[in-house]
């Protein structure tokens, strides 16, 4: 069956169309995808929360990869999930790829539990789990294991400010004895990236990387599928921006 005609036909039967032109048939047609970025940029936030890990993103958070990111986890558009899996696993590799770390857990950054409640599935932790099969599947030794848990308190980042969002967020994550002992189960030495969909003040990757150390874990990178665009390195030709700018 021709591929205008086979989209057609899902539209029909699924209501479907694609998040990136509207284009129906599929969620993300494979025009839309194929424009995706193929790799991943150092993505430093500016300002920098103190000792916050290498930032790495795939993608910009604009344009397909920002329509992605919130069907999937606002919309629960979950055929979304194998795509930005795949931006989240070129972010993952561009971490390891700059200094091979041997065996690497994977953390996704924690959802309020009333959050994933509402939605009905933890957006993060799918997606990071896709992102460690396909790293397997390329050579990988990684794992994914879900360390932290959120602490009451925590109010929606939604408008929130650099400041605003380190003050809602400090402390607001830990490590339970029970996930520790989990990781000693599948890992007895590894370093850790911390994955989150997408890397805004770095306040969220800051708090989840603070609760990982204190209970004496490792973290290297910090992994997300976008970054908000003033947040992203300049293009070719421009100087290069560092962590303090």
């Amino acid at each position: 069956m021709p591929r205008d005609l086979l989209d057609g036909s899902l539209d029909l039967l699924l209501g479907a169309c694609c998040v990136g032109c509207g284009r129906p048939g599929r969620l993300l047609c494979p025009g839309c995808a194929a424009q995706l970025p193929p790799g991943a940029r150092l993505a430093w936030p500016v300002p920098t929360p103190p000792g916050l890990a290498t930032p790495w993103a795939a993608a910009e958070y604009a344009g397909t990869p920002r329509a992605m990111v919130v069907g999937h986890k606002e919309h629960r558009l979950l055929a979304l999930r194998s795509p930005l899996a795949r931006l989240l696993a070129q972010a993952v590799a561009a971490a390891l790829d700059q200094a091979p770390l041997g065996p690497t857990v994977l953390v996704p950054v924690p959802s309020r539990p009333v959050t994933v409640r509402t939605r009905g599935h933890d957006p993060t932790g799918a997606v990071t789990s896709g992102a460690a099969r396909l790293l397997r599947g390329g050579g990988y030794d990684v794992l994914p294991v879900a360390m932290l848990r959120t602490r009451p308190g925590v109010v929606d980042q939604a408008g929130l400010g650099a400041v605003e969002r380190a003050a809602n967020l400090a402390g607001s994550m830990h490590c339970p004895p029970a996930a520790l002992r989990r990781l000693a189960r599948r890992r007895r030495r590894a370093r850790l990236v911390v994955c989150d969909d997408v890397l805004t003040t770095g306040a969220t990757a800051r708090e989840a990387q603070r609760a990982l150390e204190s209970v004496g874990l490792e973290v290297v990178a910090v992994a997300a599928v976008a970054a908000t665009r003033r947040r992203l390195p300049p293009g070719p030709g421009a100087a290069p921006q560092s962590p303090d700018s």
